[in-house]
């Protein structure tokens, strides 16, 4: 008896600045993130993608990628949809964008990914507050240009 649904397994969740495909069909994933070090809270993030490798199903699914504020339980932003893998040794990359994410304060938040609203992964994502080296300007002036005779 053939099965006619197996939940996937998730092998691989990056969070990163950005994903492209080459003409060839291979991913290019941009910028691993494992931390975010900014000058200030808050901040808004231009542009965040999660990228996630599903393999070893059978079926149709529902994905469901959220970021969790600092306290663990309230959803900055998600995003959900579906996708199918016809046969257990087929994959599917599925890559969420987030856009103009605010963070309001620093502290650890989190990336959860879920499939049909099973959990399969949580990982902390910390955001520091360093701020540029005080007393000194971002952008050295060069010395006055000495005079000879």
């Amino acid at each position: 008896m053939q099965p006619t649904r197996i939940l996937p397994d998730l092998q691989a969740s990056l969070l990163c600045e950005d994903v492209r495909q080459e003409a060839t069909g291979s991913f290019i994933i941009i910028g691993v993130i494992s931390l975010i070090r900014v000058p200030q809270v808050p901040i808004t993030a231009t542009k965040l993608c999660v990228f996630n490798r599903w393999t070893a199903g059978i079926g149709t699914f529902s994905q469901n990628v959220r970021f969790i504020a600092p306290d663990g339980t309230t959803v900055l932003r998600q995003n959900a949809l579906k996708f199918a893998l016809q046969d257990a040794s087929h994959h599917a990359i599925n890559v969420t964008l987030f856009g103009q994410l605010e963070f309001p304060s620093a502290g650890v938040y989190y990336v959860e990914v879920l499939v049909d609203d099973v959990m399969k992964l949580r990982y902390p994502v910390p955001l520091i507050v360093q701020p540029p080296p005080g007393g000194q300007p971002q952008h050295p002036t060069p010395p006055p240009p000495t005079q000879t005779r």
